[in-house]
């Protein structure tokens, strides 16, 4: 498989295939400095590849060709029934994917914001409770579906570790959550993941 990857969109998608042992190739293309940001090393190859909707990240797996970070999760989880198995299940995973996408685009939008440093105080006003949501959502399962981890798991992971990176001390009033990501770290200590987690010193949003 191949995965390329622009900026921390492909983070929860390299996370899994480590988990699941996958074996693949990273691209990665780079923006130019500011303040043109010249993406002309993507472009020059968009409409060559063959993708039905051109967009970063992508993965090619023979002749499957996908767009859309989350379309490339789940192609990866069904191969590794990590989708969920009940019915239940699956709506909280379906739920839990489309709710860490929203707050993941919000973050992203106010770190690219100009106005960044008048709309941080009011994003952090607002994100206990947001956090609040996901605390109450996970209770006291140890995986956001159930007892059983899931895809969903990685995406929520890396989104309360953009958090965490954002503000240290977000996570400290919600004790499951810290136990999520203590989990999620130790589990990926015990695969290929563990280096993906390990360097994560850096993390771009």
């Amino acid at each position: 498989m191949t995965l390329c990857v622009c900026l921390g969109l492909a983070h929860a998608i390299r996370l899994l295939l480590e988990y699941t042992d996958s074996s693949y190739v990273e691209k990665k293309y780079t923006l130019g400095d500011a303040p043109d940001y010249d993406r002309s090393q993507w472009l020059n190859e968009k409409f060559k590849l063959g993708l039905d909707f051109p967009n970063l990240p992508y993965l090619i797996d023979g002749a499957h060709k996908i767009t859309q970070s989350n379309a490339i999760l789940r192609y990866i989880a069904r191969k590794h029934n990590l989708c969920g198995e009940t019915e239940e299940e699956k709506i909280r995973v379906d739920i839990l994917e489309n709710q860490v996408m929203d707050n993941h685009m919000e973050l992203v939008r106010l770190c690219y914001d100009p106005d960044f440093e008048k709309l941080k105080p009011k994003y952090l006003e607002e994100l206990p409770e947001k956090l609040k949501l996901y605390s109450e959502f996970l209770e006291k399962q140890p995986w956001f579906a159930g007892d059983k981890i899931t895809f969903v798991d990685f995406l929520a992971y890396d989104v309360l570790d953009m958090k965490r990176i954002f503000e240290p001390k977000c996570l400290d009033a919600f004790l499951n959550l810290k136990d999520f990501i203590s989990l999620s770290c130790g589990l990926a200590s015990s695969s290929r993941a563990g280096d993906v987690v390990g360097a994560q010193g850096h993390r771009e949003i």
